[in-house]
């Protein structure tokens, strides 16, 4: 069912091989963390089967903007950002153009929201 597909049922690898969000296949599905994970490929899923954690993104999934102004929103899986090797998630275009103006700042003031938030 739907209610339990992670990212919408995007492709948690594709954001940083495709740097797009791209829907996965109902046929090409792993489960982690109670979650239905779809993928575009059988190498995809083979990635995410190896290392889920460098593939899920960061912050929970939670919106980094939101974050960075101490809200807890969460992120849409249509609108990321890649800051180094993570994908994070944003609410919107707008929001990902202003991250994308000063990420590391934003950023770094996201992980300290998040730090507060999950002790």
């Amino acid at each position: 069912m739907a209610q339990d597909w992670a990212l919408d049922g995007m492709d948690p690898v594709s954001y940083g091989t495709e740097h797009a969000a791209v829907p996965g296949r109902t046929d090409l599905v792993t489960v982690w963390r109670g979650q239905a994970w779809h993928f575009a490929s059988e190498q995809n899923r083979n990635l995410f089967e190896a290392n889920p954690r460098a593939y899920a993104p960061g912050l929970g999934g939670l919106c980094v903007l939101a974050l960075s102004e101490g809200r807890s929103e969460p992120g849409n899986p249509r609108y990321f950002v890649v800051i180094g090797q993570r994908t994070y998630f944003v609410r919107s275009e707008q929001a990902r153009e202003r991250l994308l103006a000063d990420p590391q700042r934003i950023l770094m003031r996201a992980k300290a929201a998040w730090t507060r938030m999950n002790p």
